[in-house]
Formats: structure tokens, sequence, C-alpha cells
């Protein structure tokens, strides 16, 4: 076989794939500049959808409901997954409490809602944007514990005792050595459980209040009766925030490794 050949047959399998993910992604964020009212038919270059959406107050009733849990749940879920990896990483190396950690992050979306709204019940909980709010950051927990716990792992905790025996206390050690190293996979964390927690919908669905959906299941009711642009532009917009999101919280994740000294002479 030519090294053409064989580039060709290892290159294709991978831009097929590529294709495949992200085409029906593609026709979409078309579909949302289409001039018609058809969601399947290009009818010409319009941001009519996108003034519509602008207008819509029951979307943006559900937005602001989103922005409002996301935000919530993203702080309480880095607040608590830092101090979840921190605990787990430096003060125990227990395996199977490193499986407990994540479990709510791998667990399946319909059995962890199934499961909070049952606790709900159990401790009479009315139901709102509170109790979304603390679903999500249950959930969000998991994934910045496992986020911060990573960085913690590329961080030299022999700085951490060199402070403390040079007379710092363990709060001011905490705030001026451990917090720094670790600010990049707090930030990516917080990101994450922000993303993750405006696009959830299954959680949000069975412990939401039905006076106050998020956005998720304004979008879920409306699709119900029909595609249409509009739901095409708040897609396209959702995908934005969403890779932007997804794309910092990578490059603060990403880590360097030093270079070697060069040789003299």
């Amino acid at each position: 076989m030519t090294p053409t050949r064989n580039r060709l047959s290892t290159r294709l399998p991978f831009w097929l794939t590529y294709v495949f993910l992200y085409a029906p992604v593609v026709v979409l964020v078309a579909m949302s500049f289409n001039a018609g009212g058809s969601p399947y038919a290009f009818e010409g270059f319009s941001l009519r959808w996108y003034g519509e959406l602008a207008g819509d107050d029951e979307i943006l009733h559900g937005l602001v409901n989103t922005l409002i849990v996301a935000a919530g749940s993203a702080a309480l879920s880095t607040v608590l997954g830092t101090l979840l990896a921190i605990g787990a990483g430096r003060g125990t190396r227990s395996r199977l409490l490193g499986v407990v950690t994540l479990l709510p992050a791998v667990a399946p979306d319909l059995l962890l809602a199934i499961g909070l709204l049952v606790f709900y019940a159990a401790v009479r909980l009315t139901l709102g944007l509170h109790s979304v709010l603390l679903a999500h950051t249950v959930f969000g927990t998991a994934f910045v514990a496992a986020l911060v716990r990573t960085r913690l792992a590329h961080t030299d905790p022999s700085l951490e005792e060199a402070s403390r025996d040079l007379g710092a206390t363990p709060l001011a050690t905490f705030v001026r050595i451990t917090l720094p190293s670790l600010a990049p996979g707090i930030a990516a964390g917080a990101l994450l459980a922000f993303t993750l927690s405006v696009d959830e919908f299954v959680i949000a669905y069975f412990t939401a209040a039905p006076t106050e959906p998020t956005l998720p299941v304004v979008v879920y009711s409306m699709v119900r009766f029909g595609v249409t642009p509009e739901i095409n532009a708040l897609a396209t917009l959702l995908l934005g925030v969403s890779f932007t999101a997804v794309v910092a919280a990578q490059r603060l994740t990403r880590t360097t490794t030093p270079r070697a000294p060069e040789a003299n002479g």
C-alpha cells in the first residue's frame, strides 16, 4: 500500500466520524438563519427568528430561571467540590471514597432525578427553583471535585509543608498556597458546573415546579408541537454558550510540562 493510500485509509474514518457527529449541529445552526417559517427548507438568510426569540416572554422566563439555577448551583458546587477534592486527595487514600465521590456524575440522570424527587417528598420540601438548584448542586459537586482533584495531583505538596514549617497557620497555607495552585481547576469546574446546569433537562423536569420551568423544560414543551426556526435559534445560542464554556474549561485544566534545561557547552 502506498503512503498516500495509507494516510487516506486512516484519516477517512476519522473525518467520517466527525461528519456523523457534527453534521446535524451544522444543519441546525444554518436553519436558525432561515428566512422562511419551515424548519426543513432553507428560503434565504435572515435574523428574523432571533428577533422573535428575544420577544418571547415564555422563553425569557425560562432563561431567567435557568440562569438563576445555573449560577447558584455552580457557586455551591464549586465550594463543596473543592473542599471535597482536597479532603479526598489530602486526607485519605481510599479508592472506594473516590468512587463514591464520582457516583452522582456517572449515575443515570433518570435514577438521580427519581431519587431526588422521592427525597424531597420524604422531607416535605416544596418544588421550585430552590429544589432544582439543590438537585443540580448534587451532580455539579461531583464534576468539580473530579477536576479539582486532577489538578491537585499535579501540585507539589511540599510547598504546603514548607508553608506550615515556616509558621503559617493551616488557613493561611490554604489561602496563599493551596487555592492559587488549584485556581485553574476550580475555575474550570465552575464553568463546567454552570454549563451542565444550563443544558440539563431530566433532573429539572422532575424537580421543578410547573410554574417555574427552566429553559430546557420550556423548549421540550414547545418541541412537542413541532420544531420551529425559533427553536433552532435558541439551540444555536445555547450551543455557543456551551462551546465557549467547555473550551474555557479545557484551557484552564491544561497542564504544561516544564522544559528540560539545555546543556551548556
